[in-house]
C-alpha cells in the first residue's frame, strides 16, 4: 500500500526525496528541471523546483532557510495594513527571534535593520534579511543540491518518464523510498 512508510537507512534519504518529488510535487518536465541547473533563479521561479529543493534543505537541517523565504514572498503580496502587521510579528517570532528553533542566521546589520523596520511594520520588513537567505541558499545549498543523488536521480526519472510520456510509478518502489513529513 503506497500510504505506508518504510523505513531506510540513512544512505537512502537523498533518493527518497527524489521519489518523494516526483510523487507530490507537479511533475516537471526533463527541461524543467534541466533548466534547475542553470541558475538558482530558475529552480526558485519552479514550484517542483522549489518543492524538490526545500526537501534536499531538509535533509541538510537548512529547511528554515526556504520556509523564511517563501514566508517573505508571500508577505509582499499582502496589502491589508492589520494581515501585514501580524506576518510580519509571526514571521520575526518563527525565524528572526533567538528564541526559534527555525532562526535563520542572519548578519548583525540585517538583524539591525528588522529591528528598525518593526517599529512601523510594511510587506517590506524583511526585504534585506530575505535577500541575504537567498544569497546563502543560492552559494551555499543550490550547488551540492545540483551535484546531489537526489537531483541526478530526479534527471533520470524525468528522462524515463519523457521517454514514456507517462506519470506512474511502481507502488512498492515508492513505499520504499517514501520520507515522513
Amino acid at each position: 500500500m503506497c500510504n505506508q512508510i518504510i523505513q531506510a537507512s540513512p544512505a537512502e534519504n537523498k533518493l527518497k526525496i527524489t521519489v518523494k518529488c516526483f510523487i507530490y510535487s507537479p511533475k516537471p518536465t526533463l527541461e524543467e528541471a534541466c533548466s534547475w541547473s542553470v541558475s538558482f533563479e530558475k529552480l526558485m521561479k519552479s514550484a517542483s523546483g522549489r518543492y524538490c529543493f526545500r526537501q534536499f534543505l531538509r535533509t541538510e537541517f537548512s529547511e528554515e532557510n526556504m520556509m523564511f523565504w517563501l514566508a517573505c514572498e508571500d508577505l509582499k503580496k499582502e496589502t491589508n495594513k492589520t494581515v501585514v502587521e501580524e506576518k510580519v510579528r509571526q514571521i520575526y517570532e518563527d525565524f528572526i527571534s533567538i528564541l526559534s528553533p527555525k532562526e535563520v542566521s542572519l548578519d548583525s546589520r540585517v538583524r539591525e535593520v528588522i529591528n528598525r523596520n518593526m517599529l512601523e511594520p510594511t510587506s517590506h520588513t524583511f526585504e534585506d534579511a530575505q535577500q541575504q537567505i537567498y544569497t546563502l541558499m543560492q552559494r551555499d545549498s543550490y550547488p551540492r543540491f545540483i551535484n546531489s543523488t537526489a537531483y541526478t536521480e530526479l534527471l533520470k526519472k524525468s528522462q524515463q518518464m519523457n521517454t514514456t510520456s507517462k506519470w506512474f510509478f511502481n507502488c512498492n518502489y515508492n513505499c520504499y523510498l517514501f520520507t515522513h513529513d
